[in-house]
């Protein structure tokens, strides 16, 4: 492959592949309340078909740092070795906890892109936001007040700010952000887990009812939404937060040398991007597994960043033995 040429776009379906069997691992266990199981189930499968995979895949985000993750780790290689060299960010089950309680929106994530493209970033918190596409570039600024950025979003869309709403996580260290944005008239819609559907939703609002992504979250969470909205256009940007020696430290070891830095959106994922995401619960914009007597139905969600294409795909799986 040279080094222009993109990626192989059969990858797109061999990824599918990829979420589907991750997420049907994981859906076997919705509402059993045991989030390490779920994810451990997810993480198993989606190592083993990345196996399969003609790529020489390594992981810049995954399941943690070496010494805390099994499999999937940062820095594994996968896939059989004689394919393009890719980078790979995946979250096998992205809402563990949501998986677990048999809520709505937990997925089955992955991005690929070449080799050098994704964000090699430790597993710490990221400061983000995010919109989705149709907006003047620069319309946010994740140093701008809550109050300034829903207020140039609402008059960029042409509404009054009552009829914005933001996506943030439902979380204590939040407080003063929500109530920042309620204080301008703004409706929010708090999640318990998922930023990385949580961001997707900005992109489609008329569906979801999200305007706008504000808020702290997973590091690696970040660096999959932003190949997502690179698939489907948008805009967002996120900072590390290392607000430690050891977290400064283990930054440094993955090549980064400003702790302050703002990441673009194509700073965080560059290149060619492929990414996948499958319902594991039913969502707003993905529905979950369901289990027929003789048939497995999965809901993928497809897309690529050089042709902006986005597919959906439903599938009847009637040769359960692969799961």
């Amino acid at each position: 492959m040279s080094k222009n040429a993109g990626l192989d776009r059969i990858l797109t379906l061999e990824l599918v592949r990829v979420t589907e069997r991750a997420a049907v691992a994981a859906a076997r266990l919705r509402g059993r309340g045991d989030e390490k199981a779920a994810d451990q189930v997810a993480v198993d499968a989606m190592r083993s078909e990345l196996n399969r995979l003609p790529i020489k895949g390594t992981v810049v985000i995954g399941e943690g740092e070496r010494d805390e993750a099994p499999m999937l780790y940062i820095g594994e290689e996968v896939g059989l070795g004689d394919g393009p060299e890719v980078d790979i960010a995946l979250d096998p089950l992205e809402g563990t906890t949501i998986c677990a309680k048999n809520l709505p929106n937990s997925l089955a994530v992955i991005a690929i892109a070449e080799k050098g493209s994704l964000l090699y970033a430790p597993d710490v918190y990221m400061d983000k936001i995010a919109v989705g596409p149709g907006y003047p570039a620069g319309i946010i600024n994740i140093d701008a007040s809550p109050a300034e950025n829903v207020e140039a979003l609402a008059k960029a869309k042409g509404v009054p700010i009552n009829e914005i709403t933001a996506c943030i996580l439902d979380r204590p260290r939040h407080a003063r952000l929500i109530e920042a944005v309620r204080a301008t008239g703004a409706a929010i819609r708090l999640i318990g887990d998922g930023d990385v559907a949580g961001v997707i939703h900005t992109t489609n609002p008329d569906e979801t009812g999200i305007d706008i992504y504000i808020g702290t979250g997973g590091a690696p969470e970040g660096v999959l939404a932003a190949a997502a909205l690179r698939c489907i256009g948008g805009q967002m940007q996120g900072r590390l937060i290392l607000n430690s020696e050891e977290k400064i430290a283990r930054a440094a070891k993955m090549g980064i040398s400003d702790p302050n830095k703002v990441y673009s959106m194509d700073e965080m994922a560059k290149g060619d991007v492929l990414f996948a995401a499958t319902g594991v619960t039913d969502g707003n914009m993905l529905s979950g597994v369901k289990f027929g007597r003789d048939s497995i139905q999965t809901h993928t969600i497809v897309m690529r960043s050089s042709s902006l294409t986005v597919r959906e795909i439903k599938a009847r799986h009637q040769d359960l033995d692969k799961f």
